[in-house]
Parts: structure tokens; sequence; C-alpha cells
């Protein structure tokens, strides 16, 4: 299953009052059911990449920075304090909202990226926050190459395998394994469905030791 220390470190994370961002949107919060009772099922390495169009990404590689120069626009957004905190990138395009979020203490000093999100909304919902309207060439957001939002739930059955633990409208998959030097490696998508499409993706990874 998901280790506590990891998945206390992400409950509070997204659990902080965001009275003290900006006006964007910050990421949702974590649902913190999401990972009860979740065996770590997925063999293979998971939430390795992502990829904004052309733009290709290593989650706790690539640096919140990169991905500003990249797409040129958007602004790092900020809250909490210490291990707490957590900086993030918001995007939207046409019904699409996408956070590209480090976390403050597995980031590191450099912002590197630890979970995309995306979600569809209502589109009076998606057009009224201050996030930046991502380029047209920075779209799809995939995960690992396989991972985007419109796919149905067999397609990402088919894609990744059986999920970790599945309930009507929501599926997780969940990954533990060991690196080099001993370094515990934890990654995890929480998927969520409406009519049998993919309208929710929240992929990340941390490593500890």
């Amino acid at each position: 299953m998901i280790r506590t220390k990891t998945l206390l470190a992400l409950l509070l994370l997204f659990a902080i009052p965001a009275t003290d961002c900006s006006a964007q949107i910050p990421p949702p919060p974590l649902d913190e059911h999401a990972f009860e009772h979740v065996p770590s099922t997925v063999v293979k390495r998971l939430a390795t990449r992502f990829s904004l169009g052309a733009f290709v990404g290593r989650f706790e590689e690539t640096r919140l920075a990169a991905v500003r120069e990249a797409v040129g626009e958007g602004t790092i957004q900020h809250r909490g304090d210490a291990a707490g905190s957590i900086y993030w990138l918001c995007y939207r395009r046409a019904q699409h909202l996408i956070w590209v979020v480090s976390s403050g203490e597995m980031g590191g000093p450099d912002h590197r990226v630890t979970e995309i999100v995306e979600e569809l909304t209502d589109k009076d919902e998606g057009t009224s926050t201050d996030c930046a309207i991502i380029p047209e060439q920075f779209s799809p957001v995939a995960v690992d190459s396989k991972l985007r939002l419109g796919m149905s739930r067999q397609e990402v059955i088919t894609a990744l395998g059986p999920p970790s633990k599945s309930k009507a409208a929501q599926i997780v998959y969940s990954h533990e394994g060991k690196l080099a030097h001993g370094f515990d490696e934890t990654a995890w998508l929480i998927l969520r469905f409406r009519e049998d499409k993919l309208v929710s993706m929240r992929g990340g990874k941390t490593t500890t030791n």
C-alpha cells in the first residue's frame, strides 16, 4: 500500500487553506479517501514522464521554471510554508484546467515537478480563472506518453493494465519500488471518469530514503 509517510505529506500539501495565494486557482485538494486500502500492484515504474504537446519533462527532474520558459506563459505561484508548501503553474485551454505542481519539500529548492493535474471543467468555470492560456502547440497533456483526457475506461486499462483500486467513477494506480542507493520510489495515478470518459487525471511521483 502507498506508504503512510508519503500519504500524510500529500494530504498536508493540499489541505493548506488557499487564502495566502494569488487570484490564480490553486491545484484542487487531494481526495483523502483515494489512497485508502490501495495495494501497490503496479510493477513497472509509473508516472516517470509528462508532456505538454511536444514538450517532454520528467517528474522530480524538470523544474517549474523550465516548463514556464518552454511554454512562454504562466506565473509560478506559491502557498504554505517549509515542508508543507507547494509551487505551481496553472494553465487553461477551452474547458481544460492544468496544474504543474512542485512539492516544497519533495521538489527541492529548484522546484522540480512532482505532480501533474488536469481536469475537464464547465466552460464558465474554466474561463473565469486567472490561469494563463496555454498555446495550442502545448496540448494535449499526457502522462507516460499513454494517458490523456478523453480516453475511455477500457482504453486506460488497455494502456496501463488493471488498476490497483477501482470504483464506479474513479480508478487508482499505485507503484512502489526500490531505486539505486536504497531510495524508495512511490508513484500514483488518480483517474476520474464521467460517462465512461476520462475527465480528471492526477499523476505524481516522490522519492525518499
